[in-house]
């Protein structure tokens, strides 16, 4: 992002305050830094640790990022809208989330079945994700979402087990699955019910459909060289980045057919990561849940 002195950037996903913590001291006090996080426990802890700094070039928002240019327009004047330095979003959970007692973002605890960022709104809860939608449309999500090739036993097995008793913890879930799947998947490197709770946070929080929307918006935030940065977790993510940042540095999108370009499309992109970005060996054994990290960035022309 190369950070300088009274420039402007947006957290798109403030999580742990990383980011903003890292980008406001590089601002320093005549820069700004935007962070927006659905999820209040996010905001109230960078609220403490924000305090303890005492820094005071930070806003806060607790929204859904793909409100992107509404949130700006509160905060900055007209002029202003279309000129910051930098966007980052990182798309996985925070440790906080990970631990947070009252929600089943992880596994590895009896938790209640509920992985939503915030509060509930137009959204399906995940348990009525478990208990209420159609054996078919759960084979679906975990499958395209999971890319969990043991989709059509899970989602028959949550089905058959909820006709005697609704599905209320993480814990029942995952006895489920384990049930559900060969014994040798289950003592697999991976968990047998990572890729299947990973398709239930996105359904819940519609993550996919979010991302979507907030990518033009915020490179229409940034300034000529000003950076995007996209930190990925899953490969239906990074595919509607890398598809995005394509798309955006070409100068013509009509089909191959015609002839004659009738689009009249201009390349607003620069792409800088002509290949993702991925962590090291160092990195992954230090922290492991950065393993399946992908990093995208681009730059506005």
């Amino acid at each position: 992002m190369d950070p300088k002195s009274g420039q402007f950037f947006i957290d798109c996903t403030l999580g742990g305050a990383g980011y903003t913590m890292a980008l406001a001291n590089s601002v320093g006090p005549k820069g700004k830094v935007l962070a927006i996080d659905l999820d209040k426990m996010a905001i109230d802890n960078a609220k403490e640790l924000i305090a303890k700094k005492g820094l005071k070039n930070i806003i806060l928002e607790n929204d859904n990022f793909k409100n992107l240019s509404k949130i700006v327009r509160k905060y900055f004047e007209q002029e202003q809208e279309n000129q910051f330095d930098g966007v980052v979003l990182d798309l996985g959970l925070s440790s906080a989330q990970l631990e947070d007692g009252n929600r089943g973002f992880s596994f590895k605890l009896a938790k209640p079945l509920n992985m939503a960022f915030g509060p509930k709104e137009e959204n399906f809860t995940t348990y009525e994700i478990v208990n209420g939608w159609k054996e078919n449309d759960l084979r679906r999500i975990i499958r395209d979402y999971g890319e969990e090739k043991f989709a059509g036993r899970i989602a028959a097995a949550i089905a058959r087990e909820r006709k005697n008793t609704p599905i209320n913890t993480t814990e029942d879930l995952v006895k489920i699955i384990e049930k559900a799947v060969p014994m040798k998947y289950v003592k697999g490197k991976i968990h047998s019910a990572t890729r299947t709770f990973q398709a239930l946070r996105i359904a819940t929080n519609d993550e996919l459909k979010n991302l979507e929307e907030v990518l033009p918006v915020a490179l229409e935030s940034l300034k000529k060289g000003g950076r995007l940065a996209v930190v990925s977790f899953h490969s239906l993510e990074d595919r509607i980045v890398k598809n995005f940042f394509r798309e955006e540095a070409k100068d013509c999108v009509c089909p191959p057919a015609l002839p004659i370009c009738q689009c009249d499309h201009r390349a607003k992109l620069k792409i800088i990561t002509k290949k993702i970005v991925i962590p090291g060996e160092a990195e992954e054994k230090n922290n492991p849940r950065s393993r399946s990290a992908k990093l995208r960035v681009a730059e506005k022309i």
